[in-house]
């Protein structure tokens, strides 16, 4: 029988580009709905800005090309990407290791819960593709007042949950994910599989980087999970 590791962290994940392989569906679907108002933006521009909350995310792209939209305008938006993105969703797939690594966790009794800056709507589909069930600790946009780079993502996480966020790894693909780690004075891990480069996740805050929930899954005594034998 397996003990519980009494003394180890909690861990807080993103979504989309730490669990699950969706960051440029995501931002094709931005893309597609930006397009339809007349707004043309490069990939790469937008890209940049994935791991931010629909609205931070407008107005911030409205901020760099000069443009304003209304509070309307802006809601009309995300449904849009909503729409986008729900149509691109069956090419949406579990990164390497996301359904091991959450299950390693449970098995050593090592508490986690998953806060994205997605809608629940958007969110929910992704807890059947992991295999995990519906009662999952899961705290997403419309449950907070503010997004990433916030720290409410995070921090209403670890309450859900029951754990000290300043002993809480933050793991997050984005700069974004780290800047909120940050703030909220959680202890932020890196994956580099939302196209993110080491150097920018170890400036936001990252004391470590991995390339993926497999990677990290084979490193995980680094972050403080201890093995049977440890």
């Amino acid at each position: 029988m397996i003990e519980p590791q009494v003394d180890s962290p909690g861990f807080l994940f993103d979504l989309d580009g730490t669990l699950i392989d969706s960051v440029y569906q995501h931002v094709l679907a931005w893309q597609e709905a930006l397009t339809a108002v007349g707004i043309e933006l490069s990939v790469w521009r937008i890209h940049r800005r994935m791991g931010m909350s629909g609205g931070l995310f407008v107005t911030a792209l409205m901020r760099e090309t000069g443009g304003e939209l209304s509070s309307d305008q802006v809601s009309a938006l995300n449904q849009a990407h909503n729409e986008a993105y729900a149509r691109r969703r069956d090419t949406v797939r579990p990164l390497p290791g996301a359904r091991e690594l959450l299950a390693k966790l449970t098995e050593r009794q090592v508490k986690w819960a998953i806060a994205t800056s997605g809608q629940a709507s958007a969110a929910r589909p992704a807890l059947a593709m992991l295999g995990l069930p519906d009662h999952t600790p899961l705290v997403t946009r419309d449950q907070v007042r503010h997004a990433k780079p916030d720290p409410d993502l995070f921090l209403a996480a670890a309450d859900r949950i029951g754990v000290d966020i300043g002993s809480a790894i933050v793991v997050g693909d984005s700069i974004w994910d780290l800047l909120a780690a940050r703030r909220a004075r959680g202890l932020g891990v890196g994956l580099l599989s939302g196209g993110y480069g080491r150097e920018e996740l170890e400036r936001a805050g990252a004391y470590r980087v991995y390339a993926d929930p497999m990677d990290l899954l084979m490193h995980l005594d680094e972050v403080g999970v201890r093995g049977v034998a440890d």
